[in-house]
This record gives structure tokens, C-alpha cells and sequence, in this order.
């Protein structure tokens, strides 16, 4: 516009202010020569700007459409019929911001991995189909199920194999499933089915069976043969629930329960799972604050040898005694924990603990005992683990030797070749092992001749019934005798009678854990049987 208004009158005012100071014009004539000047400069202005705004016109256009969809996402309805420059350029920014709109709408409704809808647009989806099912009187089902072994692949084959296998679960499920089914991921490895059908006792279970089916085949990812499983909870509507997250949180819990059935099993919601999901998550929201508060203790019960009675070890077991709850149970509270990462800080915390406090013993004067603290599998798949251990044992200035670490079969069954060497590392160190609950696990003699192990325990279940139940007798024997062979330490833990305990003794085992000799006690009491020994009911007091 200045560009145009100073090209067009800087001249012609040039020419009239030459003119009106010409002296041979006279002043009538220069007057009327500006006055046409200027009428006829205005009329030329007019005209001007009049042709710059038609010009302008589909540009400016433009502009406000696009800020329109940049400021409130609306669509522009820019006209597509003109064939000029301008005309091009609207019915190219037009048509540019359709497909943009549909692309950042895609992203925002679907999974990049999967290409399946996520929890947005699973929302939406949802939400219609209550809708239409209350029109309808139908019922809904909601399943929630995911890859139970998902994390195995990813340990064994690595990230771009999970990600493939999560890829062909979603395509075969596809499908497999009706078109009417709505199919969605929303993270981890957690897929949601819903459909609607007018009988609501058979719509939970059709869709089940046809996800349990599904896993059959095997699936083969690059080159790789791999086998599924997965657990199905199912909640239904308007049974458990009208509201869209009630009911997605309900099929979780469900799908949890079937967790613990085993594999490729379904459950129906129920309403006390949400009474256990919310205790599982008040509990899991307190123990964040147990370390922090010192609402965590150690106790020690002792492990002695078979054929002397001498104090050999003691194993530290956690308690925590919460100020809401009086004490919570292991049992209770450490399965939460290894479901989080809470068993990470918690068991560094353990394992501090339990060092400072066998090195205190020591500094005491009392003999020299095997510290064993339980470790969890998220524990041993630290890459840093082995470090963390010297470190302890630097800091706390314990032998390595006078430390031992249990472990047991499944923990290390995730991945075996790893955790073979990071068991080897930390025998390197001089730190003692120990395979926990032998015989509830694997139990393979090929596993069990890699594992770099010292001592073989005993779970407490075969000894609990050694002297009513010939299975277990027999187990615990061939356990002994299998040590034996193989030169390994063994232990019985949950010995609790003199029946158990002579038993287990004239079978040649090493050393007795259990009851029988003392219940778990805080260190104050134990640093009195390391004084003057364990007594052995019905036998003399030996000392250390």
C-alpha cells in the first residue's frame, strides 16, 4: 500500500507544487490546476485501494483461515474454483489443512505401534456404545487382557522383536474378532475388546473364547518362533457398572484375579476385586513412605547346624509395622512391592541394613555368622547390581565371605544366561549362594548343574508334612542326597517339631531352619543367641 501511494502521488505533487511556484502562472490558474490536482489524485486513490482490496481479497482470505485453524481447529471453506495464482493458493492451503486435520487427528486417536484405537478414542467409542446399547436394551461386554509373558521376550530377544510380536497380536486379533468389536491398546501390553450383544450371559464369554483361541498358534517374528499367553478379565454393562472408566477398571481387576489362575484363563468381575484392587493400591501408596519413616525393621532367625547345634547363620527377614495398620505381613506387602519399583529401594535398604548389622555383631565380639537376605527378580536384573553389592560390603565394611544371597528358580528362569553371570559375578566377589525353595521351582538337574550356587534349601512346604506325607519324605531325601552328590551345603527351613528336626538330621542335612529352634527376633535378642547360643529343645545349650 505505501509502495503504491508513493509511487502514484510523489510525482504528481512533484508537478503540481513546480507549477503553482512558476512565476510565469498566475494565481487564479495555479489554484484551479490544484484543485483538479487534488480531485483528480483522490478519485486515483479510491480506485487504488478499491482494486488492492479485490486483489488482496483471497489472501487475506487465507490468512484469517488459517489462523482460524491454528487458534479453534476450525476447518477452512476456502472456494476451489479458480483457476489463477491465487485462486491455486487457496485451494492448496484448503486442502493442505484437511489432510493435516486428518493426520493429527489419527495420531491423536490411534497407536503408532499397533495402529489400533487408544484409550481416546476408545473413550469415544465407548461412550456411544452405551449409548446405543441403552436405546437398545443390549449389554456390553469390556475385556481387558494383555501378553502375560511379554516381558520374557523382551529380555530374551530385545526390544525390536517385542514390539513386532505386539504388532502381529494386534493383526491377528483383528482379525479374528467382528467388525462390530471395538479393539483397542493402550499401553504396556494391555489390549481392550468391547462388544454389545442382547444376551448378557453370553456376550463375556464368546469374546473370551475367541481372544483364548487366538493364542493357539504360535506367532513367528523374525524368524523367531514364540508362543503367548494371556489371562482375560471381563466386566459388563450395565451389570458392574454405567460409567466408562468403572468398567475399564473393573475388567482390570478381573483380569488381574486371572492372573493368578494361571495362564490363559478369564475371570468375571466381581465387586470385592475392586475392594482388593483399592487395598492393593492404598497399601502399595503407604509402603512408598515406610523407608522415609522408619517404618521398616529387620529380624533374624537363626540357622544352625544339624549335628552340632553351632550357630552358623541367620537369614534377615523384613517386617514393616505401619502406624495405620499395626504389622503387615510379608506375605502381604512384599508381592506389592515387587509388582512396583518399590522393591528396588527396599531391597538395597534390606541389604544395607542386614550388613551394618552383621558387621556390628562382629565389631561386638561375637563369632562370626553368614548374613542371607532374600533377593527379588527385579533386584538381580539391575545392570548396576553387582556394583551395588561391592559397594554395600565396602561401606559397611563386611567380608563378602560372611554374606549370602538367596535366590530362587523362577526368579532367575526369565532370563537364565544372565542371571548365571551375574551370579558368577558376585561369587567372584567372595559373596556366598544360596537356591531358595528348591524343588518348588524348575527343579531341572540340566538348570541346576549351571547354577553357580552353594547351598540348596529346602522349601518349608516338603518339611511341613515330612512326617505324615511319604511324597514330601521322599522329596526332601532325594533333595539331600542330590546336595550331597553335587557337594552343596543344604538347609531344611520350617522345621517346627523334634520329629521334623530328627528327622531331617539323620538324613545328613547341614543345617535346620525353623521354629523349632527360634521364630524370627529383632537383633537385640539375636545378639543374645549369638552369646550363648541356640538352645535345642530336649538337648544341652551348645555355645558358639
Amino acid at each position: 500500500m505505501a509502495v503504491a501511494f508513493i509511487g502514484t502521488h510523489i510525482p504528481l505533487l512533484t508537478l503540481v507544487f513546480i507549477f503553482t511556484l512558476s512565476p510565469t502562472s498566475s494565481s487564479e490558474v495555479s489554484i484551479r490546476v490544484l484543485a483538479i490536482s487534488l480531485t483528480t489524485t483522490l478519485v486515483g486513490t479510491a480506485f487504488t485501494l478499491c482494486a488492492l482490496h479485490y486483489l488482496l481479497a483471497p489472501v487475506v482470505l487465507t490468512a484469517r483461515s488459517l489462523r482460524a485453524y491454528i487458534e479453534d481447529q476450525t476447518l477452512p471453506n476456502l472456494p476451489t474454483e479458480f483457476t489463477d495464482e491465487v485462486g491455486v493458493l487457496m485451494s492448496s492451503a484448503s486442502q493442505t489443512i484437511h489432510k493435516l486435520d486428518e493426520v493429527i487427528r489419527y495420531m491423536a486417536s490411534y497407536d503408532a505401534l499397533t495402529g489400533l484405537p487408544n484409550q481416546t478414542l476408545l473413550s469415544d467409542r465407548l461412550q456411544q456404545e452405551i449409548i446405543q446399547a441403552q436405546k437398545n436394551h443390549q449389554s456390553l461386554a469390556i475385556a481387558s487382557f494383555s501378553i502375560s509373558n511379554l516381558a520374557e521376550v523382551y529380555n530374551v530377544f530385545g526390544k525390536e522383536i517385542s514390539e513386532s510380536l505386539l504388532r502381529a497380536f494386534a493383526q491377528r486379533l483383528s482379525l479374528k474378532l467382528s467388525e462390530s468389536v471395538i479393539f483397542a491398546y493402550l499401553s504396556g501390553s494391555l489390549f481392550i475388546a468391547v462388544q454389545s450383544s442382547p444376551d448378557v450371559s453370553g456376550v463375556g464369554t464368546n469374546l473370551t473364547q475367541t481372544i483364548l483361541e487366538a493364542m493357539n498358534d504360535r506367532f513367528v517374528v523374525n524368524g523367531e518362533e514364540i508362543y503367548v499367553s494371556t489371562n482375560v478379565g471381563i466386566s459388563l454393562y450395565p451389570h458392574d457398572s454405567s460409567e466408562i472408566n468403572q468398567l475399564l477398571q473393573n475388567a482390570r481387576a478381573a483380569m488381574d484375579t486371572a492372573q493368578k489362575l494361571g495362564k490363559n484363563t478369564y475371570q468375571f468381575y466381581a465387586p470385592e476385586m475392586n475392594a482388593r484392587l483399592q487395598e492393593h493400591l492404598s497399601l502399595e501408596n503407604e509402603l512408598r513412605h515406610a523407608i522415609p519413616r522408619n517404618e521398616l525393621q529387620l529380624h533374624y532367625q537363626p540357622r544352625v547346624s544339624a549335628q552340632s547345634g553351632q550357630l552358623l547363620a541367620v537369614e534377615a527377614l523384613l517386617r514393616w509395622q505401619s502406624p495405620t495398620r499395626d504389622s503387615v505381613s510379608p506375605k502381604k506387602f512384599i508381592p506389592i512391592a515387587e509388582d512396583s519399583d518399590l522393591i528396588l529401594p527396599i531391597g538395597e535398604w534390606v541389604l544395607r541394613k542386614a550388613c551394618l548389622q552383621n558387621r556390628l555383631w562382629q565389631d561386638a565380639g561375637f563369632p562370626p555368622v553368614r548374613m542371607a537376605v532374600n533377593l527379588s527378580a527385579r533386584q538381580l536384573k539391575q545392570d548396576n547390581f553387582v556394583a551395588l553389592v561391592r559397594d554395600i560390603l565396602a561401606d559397611t565394611g563386611l567380608d563378602a565371605a560372611s554374606l549370602e544371597l538367596e535366590v530362587t528358580e523362577s526368579l532367575m528362569m526369565d532370563d537364565l544366561q544372565q542371571s548365571i553371570q551375574i551370579l558368577l559375578e558376585l561369587r567372584g566377589l567372595g559373596v556366598a549362594l544360596a537356591l531358595d525353595d528348591f524343588g518348588t521351582g524348575y527343579s531341572s538337574l540340566s538348570y541346576l548343574r549351571h547354577f553357580p550356587v552353594d547351598t540348596l534349601k529346602i522349601d518349608q512346604s516338603f518339611v511341613r508334612n515330612i512326617m505324615s506325607n511319604l511324597g514330601d519324605a521322599a522329596i526332601t531325601k532325594t533333595i539331600i542326597t542330590l546336595a550331597q552328590n553335587l557337594q552343596l551345603n543344604i538347609t531344611a527351613e520350617g522345621v517346627e517339631t523334634q520329629e521334623q528336626f530328627e528327622y531331617i538330621k539323620n538324613q545328613g542335612c547341614n543345617e535346620i531352619q525353623g521354629d523349632y529352634l527360634s521364630r524370627p527376633i529383632p537383633a537385640e535378642d539375636m545378639a543374645a543367641l549369638l552369646q550363648n547360643g541356640v538352645p535345642l529343645p530336649h538337648q544341652t545349650i551348645i555355645h558358639t
